[in-house]
């Protein structure tokens, strides 16, 4: 397993310190030094903000924390949780993840590979046979300008590393118009009821988007990658979740589903006018179901997601725990597809300019070619979700921001003020 870490490590520090010296040859600076603190009449702003957001009727409500040192400095909710109900947010009140899930699930599976369960350079069909006779489909386009699609042999095989940093060429057919996704949306992935089990044979039978390792691809990846975890465990993807971080940290509201009338009262609700969350499929969080989707079902609380937080922010452990030994946060934490990986970007590419990906999370590796750069610090940590949630893990700062709500349609616009107005509070 050393060698294993090892291998990885040297391909990571190489890319690392490539990202550095971009950094250093860039003209400004988008970073604030180490060592920063807030100032909580420019932290006001956020209050502002969230506070126009709800009476403008643009969300239901949210929550924020921004916490440093381990300490919060600054955490507020805002809004109702539903409005029907009416009930204010608290730290208990539960969200519906989406994505943030893959974090979670990421998480979780470096812990089983710290543990010798899987390597990263394992092929996914060494667990799932039926992957071995995947092909990738290839557009090809008529005189007539008709398209159609080629099925094409892998040049190589998709690793387990490719589902961690999403270059697996496994797609969703919810988002864009190429033929692949097409065929993902006509199959119908998301009929009846099914487990991950079942649901990682429905994948297998359609083509790639893209040869393996070649483009970065946002898809079910995830969810290929938990049920390889349930087949090396033996458990469920939720038992082994509750077994290996959940009841350690004590997350006790997070998991897959919410049925049990005390905690259907705490699930936050999106504005009637704003409850299509996009994403293919209905959200079906209060009906119990066998799929455990490990790319975006989860639901969590604040109370609960800050400690996940936290555990990353502190490189793997939290009061005495270790979730993460220090090595394996790191090859999580590092940038997998930048110069020399071969791994090309596309309009899709969700992380985002100035971003790399590391195994769970993209990272900062560069100020972009914005003008000015989006703030930030090298090395960032980030991830957010189609209902809003969004995680900021900054290490230089010691901080990180966690931001819980469920607005399909405002996130996009919500995440990047409150990223601005975070930094912009931050001061020497």
């Amino acid at each position: 397993m050393i060698s294993h870490f090892a291998r990885f490590a040297l391909v990571c520090g190489a890319l690392v310190s490539l990202g550095a010296m971009s950094l250093a040859r860039a003209e400004g600076t988008y970073e604030i030094p180490a060592g920063a603190h807030f100032n909580p009449d420019k932290l006001a702003k956020v209050t502002e903000f969230f506070k126009n957001e709800v009476a403008t009727g643009k969300i239901a409500g949210a929550t924020v924390l921004i916490q440093q040192h381990g300490k919060p400095v600054y955490h507020e909710a805002f809004g109702v949780q539903d409005v029907v109900s009416k009930a204010p947010i608290t730290d208990k009140t539960i969200f519906r993840l989406s994505s943030l899930t893959k974090t979670i699930t990421s998480v979780v599976a470096m812990q089983l590979i710290q543990d010798g369960k899987f390597k990263l350079d394992d092929p996914v069909s060494k667990y799932i046979p039926s992957f071995a006779n995947v092909k990738v489909g290839e557009e090809k386009k008529a005189e007539d300008g008709t398209k159609t699609l080629e099925l094409v042999p892998l040049a190589r095989p998709i690793t387990i590393l490719d589902l961690m940093r999403h270059t697996s060429g496994i797609t969703y057919g919810f988002y864009g118009d190429s033929l692949v996704r097409k065929a993902y949306r006509d199959a119908n992935i998301y009929a009846g009821e099914f487990d991950l089990a079942e649901f990682a044979e429905r994948i297998a039978k359609l083509p790639l988007h893209n040869q393996p390792g070649a483009l970065w691809q946002y898809g079910h990846s995830t969810d290929i990658l938990a049920r390889i975890m349930e087949i090396v465990s033996g458990k469920t993807l939720f038992e082994i979740e509750k077994e290996k971080l959940l009841d350690p940290l004590g997350m006790t509201d997070t998991g897959f589903f919410v049925t049990e009338p005390e905690r259907l009262k705490r699930l936050a609700q999106p504005l009637p006018n704003d409850s299509d969350f996009r994403v293919g499929r209905q959200y079906r969080t209060e009906v119990r179901q066998k799929w455990e989707s490990a790319s975006g079902g989860m639901v969590s609380t604040m109370a609960d997601y800050e400690r996940f937080a936290q555990m990353l922010l502190n490189g793997g452990s939290l009061d005495g725990k270790t979730i993460l030994k220090p090595e394996t946060f790191k090859l999580m934490a590092t940038d997998q597809i930048g110069p020399g990986s071969g791994v090309e970007r596309d309009y899709f590419y969700f992380p985002g300019d100035g971003f790399g990906m590391g195994l769970g999370f993209a990272v900062r590796t560069d100020p972009g070619n914005a003008k000015p750069p989006p703030p930030g610090d090298l090395g960032e940590l980030k991830w957010d979700g189609a209902s809003g949630c969004y995680l900021v893990i900054d290490r230089k700062q010691d901080m990180f921001f966690v931001l819980l709500e469920q607005t399909p349609t405002e996130r996009q616009r919500v995440q990047r003020t409150l990223k601005q107005l975070v930094y912009e509070a931050m001061e020497n």
